[in-house]
């Protein structure tokens, strides 16, 4: 990556993220989780398939294409997939995202034995401002209530997905082309998320201009843009700094559902967001 990308990539990655929380909450409206994930990953194969065509870059062979494919089943599989039954099973999205929020710090007490990174006090205060920023968004927001085990052991599954592919990334992942790279990824995803949409919902859905736009920003937001800035971030810095983002997800995840979805922002929340953004300056400093 190029110096002023590496330094655009951190607040671009932070928009589109957070954004395709609300975003993936509309479409949730409109078909299963399962089969909202079927279409993401399937037309994103089928968006990049002429691309491969017409670039011809180099594909990854071997190893290189099976770290690849591991990282995708960790995140796209994984991570997605739990986190979208732990919706469908009853927990609440503060739940969900309380349990996600510990991310950077699960990170953080694996890289120095994983990756070899050393971890300062500074980053360690950084991380616990971040947390509890993030979780003083999210209480102020909605609470939380009883949640149901099964959904919370799913939350966890996909915490764990997420920890696991970003070290994953970092001890094993080599630059390549973000072209075949998002394929191979996206085709892990729908080989997994197809068959379970067609088992579990039929693969049905309800075709609104509304479904299409989600769709749109899901593939194009999400699933090429941020992941492809998400691994280039990791393979270029500490992976510990790059966790520290995910604590402003869950503010930013709140502002951008206040418009969309109508979920406005107490006081409160907006004093943890500049919390969590203050603990992730010192993470990443």
């Amino acid at each position: 990556m190029s110096r002023p990308m590496i330094l655009a990539a951190p607040f671009l990655f932070l928009v589109l993220w957070s954004a395709g929380f609300a975003v993936a909450k509309l479409g949730l409206e409109h078909a299963g989780p399962f089969t909202l994930l079927a279409l993401r990953y399937a037309i994103a194969v089928l968006v990049l398939l002429p691309l491969l065509a017409v670039l011809r870059p180099p594909i990854p062979k071997g190893r290189a294409a099976l770290d690849i494919a591991v990282t995708g089943f960790l995140i796209q599989v994984l991570y997605f997939g739990l986190c979208y039954i732990a919706f469908r099973s009853g927990v609440s999205a503060g739940g969900v995202a309380i349990i996600v929020c510990l991310q950077p710090i699960l990170v953080s007490l694996i890289a120095p034995r994983l990756v070899g990174e050393s971890i300062s006090r500074l980053r360690w205060l950084g991380l616990g401002l971040g947390l509890a920023g993030a979780l003083t968004v999210i209480l102020a927001r909605s609470g939380i209530a009883a949640e149901p085990p099964l959904g919370i052991l799913a939350a966890v599954g996909g915490l764990i997905g997420m920890t696991a592919g970003t070290l994953y990334e970092k001890r094993f992942g080599v630059s390549q082309h973000p072209v075949p790279t998002n394929l191979i990824q996206y085709a892990v995803g729908a080989a997994f998320a197809l068959p379970l949409a067609i088992a579990t919902e039929g693969l049905a859905a309800d075709w609104t201009p509304e479904l299409f736009g989600v769709l749109a920003y899901l593939i194009i937001g999400n699933s090429l843009i941020s992941i492809t800035l998400l691994l280039a971030m990791i393979r270029a810095g500490e992976v510990a700094r790059v966790s520290a983002l995910f604590y402003l997800v869950p503010p930013l995840a709140a502002l951008f559902a206040w418009p969309l979805l109508g979920e406005a922002m107490p006081p409160l929340a907006w004093a943890g967001m500049a919390l969590a953004a203050a603990g992730v300056t010192l993470a990443r400093r």
